[in-house]
């Protein structure tokens, strides 16, 4: 059976305002099936080449309804299908020939959840130095500042998680309030001990003989640094006094 992208997003993009889009009301749109996708993210899919939103003349990008529902098949695929950004764009282009996509099938249901049939963990999204520059809008001198702190990490190999993108984009925008990367380093610390728990609670699935064992560690990882990172903002506002959005 043939599979290809469906659902979610589009159902968002039907709702949006037919005209073109800024970043802020894409998120909106896309949150509404991928909670913890960030501006950051988006940024970095379009450095990555995936969507081409066009640009205002004083910068400013405007994502068409088309842009907003190739970004729902990249995240889709990225969450569901584990893929790399080259295979999800080699999917798209054969899509937009309308040639018939096969996605890789889901394993079967563990605690309500698809994990992959494979032995090995999903593809991770690597990026290399200058494409993290390039996402997150810094220089080279402001990424090895960061590294200096510990709050970016290259990988053994020196490319980085696409998570990375994030972390960067995020420290660059609290600088623009004044917010420098060593008063970070609390923040980086917490997540830390936050991030040693997680793993203590998974560790045991890690272990596990049965591949499709240590595959469901993954979804269990993913669910708990949601609920971390949910209880971790609502201590900050709770903190502050202030409710977000």
């Amino acid at each position: 059976m043939v599979q290809t992208p469906s659902g979610g997003a589009g159902h968002g993009i039907a709702a949006a305002d037919s005209g073109l889009m800024s970043i802020g009301t894409v998120l909106n749109v896309l949150r509404e099936e991928f909670p913890e996708v960030t501006i950051s993210k988006i940024r970095f899919l379009e450095s990555e080449g995936l969507i081409e939103p066009q640009r205002t003349p004083s910068g400013y990008r405007k994502f068409s309804a088309e842009d907003v529902e190739r970004l729902g098949h990249v995240l889709r695929m990225q969450r569901d299908h584990y893929l790399p950004l080259k295979v999800i764009r080699e999917h798209l282009d054969a899509m937009e020939r309308g040639e018939a996509v096969q996605l890789p099938a889901l394993g079967r249901q563990r605690d309500g959840e698809a994990v992959p049939e494979a032995a090995e963990g999903p593809t991770a999204v690597r990026i290399g130095r200058d494409e993290l520059m390039a996402a997150a809008e810094i220089g080279e001198q402001e990424l090895q500042e960061w590294e200096s702190y510990g709050l970016i990490t290259a990988l053994p190999d020196g490319a980085y998680d696409a998570e990375a993108a994030t972390v960067a984009s995020l420290v660059a925008e609290l600088g623009r309030f004044g917010i420098e990367p060593r008063h970070l380093r609390v923040m980086k610390a917490a997540a830390d001990r936050e991030a040693g728990l997680v793993d203590q609670v998974v560790a045991p699935l890690k272990r596990h003989r049965n591949p499709q064992t240590r595959a469901h560690a993954e979804a269990r990882t993913k669910e708990l640094a949601g609920l971390t990172v949910k209880l971790h903002a609502a201590l900050v506002q709770t903190a502050l006094g202030v409710r977000l959005p």
